[in-house]
């Protein structure tokens, strides 16, 4: 492993950013919502897998601060329509796990009807494959892409001979150390330690269960494919068509169903072809609870340590990602989704591995280390927060959720959501 470059452009600290947030629709009683879609006239604020699973997509911003404020406008604007529905007051629930679910009824399928029909069979044909229950499981992807200024510098600084070939690979070596080092994220940012026995057996509806998961979404029992997928990321075209070979193999309905920590994405719309024929535009990640404890479901300070974790990823070069080391990565990120965190171990190579806690404060130290040339205070703090958290263990995000859950998960997660839309209701 080395650093690219011993002398680092300030631009690299520069960026775009854009935010998804899936949410589930609640009623007064803490139970998924049966209203139709009520957000047809907002185009930034669609449905995902079901009709009661709300997607709020922010426009692309030019600093963390811009998609922050954004994205809690919109969050803002979701909770005051909800409150005032003539069908009756609705809320958006906070977690990433689903509250009460009393059977796969209580989960209706998204309708699309005319040319957008494909979109309602498609949701079909995951609800036979996967289950409709794991589609309830919400989170937040965060898309990022460094701005054409940078990427123009460092092309010059380069002395590669193709600017478009020169793009493609930074993403894809971006993308690569994104797969490696997942575990961080999840460790980082789990926020889902307790889910309603319903989720796991609908007759125990109503019973609260502290899963020995931290991020239930990202664990074993999470939303995955039914294989660990290999991809070639000696260049951009090897690695669509590693992707498209397990849709002609009919391991995939489409690309969209690679269930994955990373996506590269074009500009544009979003497939296979646009992203071979025009090259990557950004990288999303997608393994990113929602935060229970945060307003609008993600801290700004985390958003900020993603961008920071992205720069200073983009500036490693490995040998390219084996087969093995692809299967190990995604092994080390269903384990960092583990509750016991002294318990869990990242495998680090044959043979390999290390305690989750001190793996991560020494990526935190050698992150700090690389900031350390632009002596930025804003940057010192994003760090030093995400350190707190692995040598404080009562300011990880599950440990303070579990103290405040206290009056039960879903009675708990009611009694916030709807504390929060009387603030939203009150400004």
């Amino acid at each position: 492993m080395s650093v690219q470059n011993n002398k680092i452009n300030a631009r690299i600290l520069e960026g775009q950013f854009g935010l998804e947030k899936e949410s589930l629709r609640v009623d007064q009683e803490g139970f998924l919502a049966h209203t139709p879609h009520p957000f047809d006239d907002i185009k930034q604020i669609d449905r995902d897998f079901c009709e009661n699973q709300i997607e709020i997509i922010t426009g692309v911003h030019d600093s963390v601060n811009g998609v922050y404020e954004e994205l809690k406008s919109l969050h803002h604007l979701a909770i005051k329509r909800l409150y005032y529905l003539e069908s009756g007051k609705e809320y958006i629930w906070n977690c990433s796990n689903p509250p009460y679910v009393k059977n796969d009824e209580d989960i209706p399928i998204a309708k699309f009807h005319g040319p957008l029909k494909d979109k309602e069979l498609y949701r079909e044909y995951l609800s036979q494959k996967y289950g409709k229950k794991k589609m309830l499981y919400s989170g937040i992807h965060f898309n990022f892409s460094f701005t054409k200024e940078y990427l123009e510098q460092a092309f010059q600084e380069s002395k590669e001979k193709d600017f478009r070939i020169f793009k493609d690979n930074l993403y894809l070596n971006l993308a690569q150390n994104v797969v490696r080092f997942g575990w961080l994220i999840v460790y980082l940012t789990a926020a889902s330690p307790l889910m309603d026995g319903s989720f796991l057996d609908y007759k125990d509806l109503g019973k609260d269960i502290l899963s020995p998961y931290a991020s239930g979404r990202c664990s074993e029992i999470g939303y995955w494919n039914e294989f660990v997928p290999i991809l070639d990321y000696s260049n951009l075209a090897s690695y669509v068509d590693s992707i498209q070979e397990y849709v002609d193999l009919g391991q995939l309905k489409s690309a969209g169903e690679l269930y994955y920590p990373v996506r590269l994405k074009p500009l544009g719309v979003n497939t296979v072809n646009n992203l071979k024929e025009n090259g990557v535009n950004h990288i999303e990640l997608r393994n990113i609870d929602l935060n229970p404890l945060a307003d609008i479901g993600i801290q700004k300070e985390d958003i900020y340590f993603l961008h920071l974790l992205l720069v200073y990823l983009s500036t490693l070069k490995f040998d390219s990602i084996a087969d093995f080391e692809q299967v190990m990565s995604i092994k080390n990120i269903k384990e960092s989704a583990r509750f016991n965190d002294k318990e869990i171990r990242i495998e680090t190579g044959w043979d390999q591995s290390e305690n989750i806690r001190r793996l991560t404060l020494k990526v935190l130290g050698q992150m700090e280390e690389f900031f350390n040339q632009f002596d930025r205070k804003d940057i010192k703090n994003i760090l030093s927060y995400q350190k707190n958290k692995v040598e404080n263990s009562r300011e990880r995000y599950v440990k303070r959720i579990m103290n405040a859950f206290e009056e039960g998960y879903v009675l708990h997660g009611l009694h916030s959501s709807e504390e929060y839309a009387k603030q939203v209701l009150a400004e």
